[in-house]
């Protein structure tokens, strides 16, 4: 079997003109422009990439891009005062601080200091708790993703059973709410769960979110079942270069699967994608507008 190759990157570029067309119907029908704040504390080099990556496709859709750029030395207090003031600034719709923080830097008060409507991580307890609930809530972006991919790939997942490897809050746990309200049969496996590769062979769906490289081969995978591949891993090779990897084997498991994301090109342009989305919907909603369809859940 040749599995359909999930093109993320494909996805994301329609996304974003979907995304560009939005924006400019709100500036043109309300005079209304969103705008996204994004926080970047200290010189972690991953971390500059990341945002230098989302501040660029910001004003490509036509958004307002604010980036704040602090030293690693800042403090909690500063940092908390900065992102008072983006709750209250009305032209910041969307607050993101980049993940990970320095180690003075206590992440969770951070993140619940966010106003939760411009949230647009999906990070902060009252939209874990809204999403928990099947409510309206800012929904985490890389889990949003993969439910885009899989609801464009299948169109209806009622009734599938999906495995999510890895339990993180940021991936593992949101994703398991999501495809429950899409009437999924969901089971959350993790390092400590008993036979994981006969827990994975049951699934129509797997979701690899465990940051192990190549983690899942494809004698785990259901012949025929989609694999979602969310892990980022750089390899060494003995010549000295590195590549990018994710959580599967992807050649094994691509012989099994129906359809499979790749890595680099899969998950992870879907994500700076709908952190724009939702920059969009926490807008809109801010303003009393209705949301656009397609944008979030």
């Amino acid at each position: 079997m040749n599995a359909h190759v999930l093109d993320g990157k494909a996805f994301a570029a329609k996304l974003r003109i979907t995304i560009a067309d939005h924006v400019a119907a709100l500036q043109a029908g309300h005079g209304i422009v969103p705008g996204l704040a994004v926080v970047l504390v200290g010189e972690d080099p991953a971390s500059q990439v990341y945002v230098r990556s989302k501040g660029k496709m910001t004003v490509e859709v036509g958004m307002r891009s604010f980036e704040h750029r602090l030293p690693d030395t800042t403090s909690e207090a500063d940092l908390l005062a900065l992102i008072a003031q983006l709750n209250a600034d009305p032209a910041v719709h969307g607050i993101l601080v980049q993940l990970p923080l320095p180690g003075h830097l206590n992440s969770d008060l951070v993140i619940n200091s966010i106003d939760p409507a411009k949230d647009v991580d999906g990070f902060h307890i009252s939209n874990v708790g809204l999403l928990g609930t099947g409510q309206k809530a800012m929904v985490p972006c890389t889990p949003l993703g993969c439910l885009m991919l899989l609801r464009d790939h299948h169109g209806s997942l009622a009734g599938k059973h999906a495995v999510v490897i890895g339990r993180s809050n940021i991936v593992g746990k949101p994703m398991a709410q999501l495809l429950l309200g899409d009437s999924c049969t969901v089971t959350i496996a993790h390092s400590r769960t008993a036979d994981l590769p006969a827990m994975v062979r049951q699934a129509d769906i797997v979701v690899a979110a465990v940051g192990r490289a190549r983690m899942v081969p494809g004698d785990w995978i259901k012949p025929g079942a989609t694999v979602i591949d969310v892990g980022i891993n750089r390899i060494a090779a003995d010549d000295g270069s590195t590549s990018l990897v994710g959580d599967v084997d992807y050649d094994s498991c691509a012989a099994v699967a129906g359809a499979i994301t790749p890595v680099p090109g899969g998950v992870g342009p879907m994500t700076i994608a709908c952190l724009l989305a939702n920059t969009v919907t926490a807008c809109c909603r801010a303003n009393g507008l209705a949301e656009p369809e397609g944008l979030t859940v």
